[in-house]
């Protein structure tokens, strides 16, 4: 498991955003009244609702398209949409998400698909939905698929079809996708709705819930992996499915292949808030790592992981690629084997979607040799400066050249793993300079923090962060002097 922490690391931090992947299904618009109840209505006996917030995320296959987009693909959305207010609503949070809309047919035959949700206190009263149910108009279905075709000429790694029995997804046009994307090699992954799986065969991948599983199979079935197993292995032969991936909630997710090759993940979030948007988000993170390079079993490891931290959200919640590359990080330094610091790239990565959801970022460096009560009181005092503490550590070579050959007496690689692990420090990442400036000026962060008698002026860097705090140190506790203490007591044969 921790090679396969590493190729996912590497694969979230070096190759994510280099894909282009489509999204095709029944695009919505989920919208949230939230207000309080405290009277009846003397028009009728039912309750008033003052609202006091109203809030507009993407639904459908729009948040298979948002899930994408957050992880940092390049994403490209088809679908057909009414010419309305709900389509400027659904296009504003499609250009926030950087995901281009030039799929989506504007009719005039139908509205923008919106789910409407009344909440007073915290309680939901009534859902009104504004849709039309049917299949495209002919002349709808070929505007998808020149749009399509223009992508996969351009260069499509991966598509997904986000069925929601509301249109789109016919069973001629779905073939019709399955079979272009076949002929120019490009992965297909299904989202499915509904009992009737002829129109995904021979589909790359297809990821149902254990309820889908099981209304496709005609059967009920306990959420255990022997029987899971056989309804995921009888759809794979039935439908000429090359892989059937079953989402189980507290179990995980199951994967039937190709070559008889089955993969049991456990699920790993520990506590669950919210399943909203779980299996979206799992689809879409498997298709990226699938296509990405990952094997299987890296693509459903990864998959698992995306979702563990949806569920431990309110809501609908599209991860982002630094929240799931920090949780497989973390995971891999519980496995104390192989121990890494973050690269520059990584932690360049991180800065910059910590900065783009204006989230405060706290830098310092130093060389935290024998790391003492005095680092860790350091630490603490600029991490609660800030929402994420940096910290650049001096190599070894640095140190040496700072404090003379005698110095580091612990390695580079110990100390960053050492910091790593309390609890204040987000990253930590190795320099080799002198000084930590170019690092400095690649982050950008909002608050550099020096410990000791520096002044502002005197801290190198301090022009590409937003301002300077001086951190006083804990006085009696120091490297320097904890190595005199040990030498003395050598020197006397105490030790």
């Amino acid at each position: 498991m921790n090679t396969t922490n590493r190729i996912c690391s590497f694969f979230l931090s070096e190759k994510i955003q280099n894909l282009h992947i489509a999204v095709i299904g029944d695009v919505m618009v989920d919208r949230y009244f939230y207000g309080v109840v405290k009277r009846i209505s003397p028009e009728a006996p039912v309750p008033v609702n003052h609202v006091k917030k109203i809030q507009s995320v993407l639904g459908g296959a729009a948040n298979v398209a948002a899930n994408l987009a957050t992880l940092g693909c390049h994403v490209y959305v088809g679908g057909v949409t009414g010419d309305d207010a709900n389509r400027k609503i659904l296009e504003e949070l499609l250009t926030k998400e950087q995901i281009d809309y030039s799929g989506l047919v504007k009719s005039r035959r139908r509205s923008t698909i919106t789910k409407m949700r009344i909440l007073g206190d915290r309680q939901q009263m009534l859902r009104m939905d504004f849709e039309e149910v049917g299949d495209l108009y002919p002349e709808e279905t070929d505007e998808l698929k020149q749009w399509l075709l223009h992508l996969i000429k351009r260069g499509l790694d991966g598509i997904a079809i986000s069925d929601y029995a509301k249109g789109v997804c016919s069973d001629s046009f779905c073939q019709w996708v399955i079979r272009m994307a076949a002929a120019h090699s490009i992965p297909v992954l299904i989202d499915p709705k509904g009992p009737h799986w002829e129109k995904y065969e021979g589909c790359t991948f297809i990821t149902p819930n254990l309820k889908e599983m099981c209304e496709a199979a005609g059967q009920t079935v306990p959420n255990e992996d022997a029987p899971v197993l056989q309804l995921a292995q009888a759809a794979k032969e039935r439908y000429n499915i090359k892989n059937v991936v079953v989402t189980r909630s507290e179990k995980g997710m199951t994967l039937v292949g190709d070559k008889r090759l089955v993969i049991h993940s456990p699920a790993t979030a520990l506590e669950v808030f919210d399943v909203s948007g779980a299996g979206d988000t799992a689809a879409a993170a498997l298709l990226v790592a699938s296509v990405g390079g990952l094997s299987l079993s890296e693509a459903v490891y990864m998959a698992n992981r995306a979702a563990g931290i949806v569920v431990g959200k309110v809501g609908t919640y599209p991860v982002h690629r630094d929240e799931l590359l920090q949780d497989i990080l973390n995971e891999e330094r519980k496995l104390r084997r192989g121990f890494r610091p973050l690269s520059w790239k990584e932690v360049a990565d991180l800065a910059q979607a910590w900065h783009k959801r204006q989230e405060t970022i706290v830098f310092t460096n130093g060389c935290f040799d024998i790391l003492h009560v005095g680092h860790v009181s350091y630490l603490e005092k600029a991490a609660r400066l800030g929402k994420h503490l940096i910290v650049g550590l001096n190599s070894d070579d640095s140190v040496r050249r700072l404090k003379g050959e005698t110095r580091p007496l612990v390695c580079e690689l110990d100390r960053a793993r050492i910091l790593a692990s309390l609890s204040c420090v987000d990253a930590v990442v190795i320099f080799h300079e002198d000084t930590p400036e170019k690092l400095i000026k690649m982050i950008q962060p909002d608050i550099m923090v020096k410990g000791g008698d520096y002044q502002p002026e005197q801290v190198a860097g301090r022009e590409f962060a937003g301002k300077v705090e001086i951190i006083e140190f804990e006085e009696g506790y120091s490297t320097t002097g904890l190595v005199e203490q040990i030498a003395s007591l050598v020197k006397a044969g105490k030790i």
